[in-house]
Parts: C-alpha cells; structure tokens; sequence
C-alpha cells in the first residue's frame, strides 16, 4: 500500500509543472446527487446525435447542363394511415394489424401500405429517374395529407422499414438527408396543383376511363414543351378523382396495379427520350 500511495506522489509532484494529475481530476469531479443531472445531460447528446444521423440516402444527381424535360408523378389515395398499436404509433396494414382493424369497425382490405411503396419503387428504380429526368413526385393519402418526395432520395429496401419511414414522416413532418438539413420528403398543403409547373399537360390514368389509348404512342405524340404530369391512384379499390386533370385516359383492357402501370409511363418515357 505504502509505496503505492508512493508512487502516486512521486507523479503528482512530476506533474506539478503544467499537467493535472488523476487525483486533481478526482477532487473535481461533481458530487454524486449530479451523476443523475449529468446521466441527463449525457442521454441528450445521444440523442441529439442520433438526430443529426437520422435520415435517409441520398443519390447522386445526374450533372447535366442542358434543359432537359422532366416527369411528375402524383398518386392520389394512398394507403398510409398511422395508429397506435400497443405502445407505438405504426403504419396500419391488413397483415400485422387485421384484429385491431376489425376491432376498430374497419375492413383490413382497404390498408395496404405495400400499394404505395410498390409503386414508389417503381418510380426511383427506373432509367427514367437515374437518368435525372424525374422533376417530382407528390403522394396524398386517403385522409388527405399530402407530401412530397425528392427526386433524389434512395428509398428504403423492404416494405416494414419503408412503413417505419412514413410513420415518421407522418408524425414529424419532414425527414431529411443523412447528414444534412435537405427535406428529401416533406409534408405540405394542399392542393397538389399548386405546386404543378404553369401550363402543364396533367393526364390521369383509370382502368375506368373513357378514352384508350396506346400509352407509347400517346407519350410520343405529347410535346416536350410542357411538362407531363401523370396522376395514379395508389389504393386497394375504387378511382382518381379526375377534377383537375386534362386528360383521363386508359392504357390496358386489364385493370393494372400501381407498379405495373407506372412502369409502363416510365417505360414509354424512357422511349421518347431516349433513354437506355
């Protein structure tokens, strides 16, 4: 024991000059009643960087300084709705959260949270947008709140961390970048045509539409001098509302999921813009 305490004193007068020994360092710490407050302040800055970290991906955008025309989509009555499941608020789907939804007097059918990320994917996945010819993308769900989402977010991988996503966009309102302050989905007013460029071509599309056409033809035929802008409902069951479209139009003789008839607009883009 004796010469421990020895050989501390011998370091403490070694460090006498300019350093601060372990023993000054002991004496200053706070009282053991501040551990707590400290523990506090601690769980706060954890958490504060948690937030910074928080976020999605980003893609690199295409540098490109030619004018070029772009696509944009809005799809109308997705199924996103968030409730609180036990303890948690979550995106409500007929999978999970059938029981609580019968409990609730609502038919689980109509929650289908996979219709919108399907067609999302669809979307972010295509030559159309990884070439940068994607100007943006506008969801409204059935309660009608509206968001935007970035041409340049990557989305997430599979269906329950895309839930995860919303539940939160839904809740705070705006997500941003990793490691950034840039929305990359943001929640905003309605209506949605506010925000469509002046003297855009707004075409809906129905199963239940008068008017077919060939789409490739049809997109051939449009001219690059106003923007496209397609609207696609991205719910289990019914149609669009088509008021502030200017053209209500049918591709197929079959009705077609989300996915597959956005894949079908990217495509015939794709085509006219020569696209690889």
């Amino acid at each position: 024991m004796g010469r421990r305490y020895s050989a501390k004193g011998k370091k403490k007068r070694k460090l006498e000059d300019g350093a601060t020994s372990r023993d000054d360092d002991a004496a200053e710490l706070p009282p053991p009643e501040d551990d707590e407050g400290k523990g506090e302040e601690d769980a706060t800055e954890r958490d504060e960087t948690v937030e910074v970290a928080e976020g999605i991906p980003v893609l690199p955008r295409p540098v490109d300084g030619r004018k070029r025309p772009r696509a944009i989509f809005v799809l109308e009555r997705a199924c996103l709705e968030v409730g609180k499941v036990g303890k948690t608020m979550q995106i409500l789907n007929s999978d999970d959260h059938a029981n609580y939804l019968r409990k609730h007097n609502r038919n689980p059918a109509d929650y289908r949270p996979d219709i919108i990320y399907q067609a999302l994917l669809a979307i972010f996945d295509s030559p159309l947008t990884k070439a940068g010819r994607l100007q943006a993308v506008y969801v409204r769900t059935e309660k009608g709140v509206l968001f935007e989402v970035k041409p340049n977010v990557r989305l997430p991988r599979t269906c329950k961390r895309f839930c995860g996503l919303m539940s939160e966009l839904l809740q705070k309102l705006s997500i941003t970048a990793v490691g950034r302050r840039e929305k990359l989905l943001n929640v905003i007013k309605n209506p949605v045509s506010q925000y469509l460029p002046v003297g855009s071509r707004k075409i809906g599309l129905s199963y239940s539409a008068d008017k077919s056409v060939n789409l490739n033809d049809y997109v051939a035929e449009s001219s690059d001098d106003e923007a496209l802008v397609f609207v696609v409902g991205a719910m289990a069951h019914g149609k669009i509302d088509g008021a502030y479209t200017d053209d209500y139009i049918q591709i197929s003789s079959y009705p077609l999921s989300a996915a597959w008839c956005l894949g079908k607009i990217c495509t015939a883009l794709e085509q006219k813009w020569d696209i690889q």
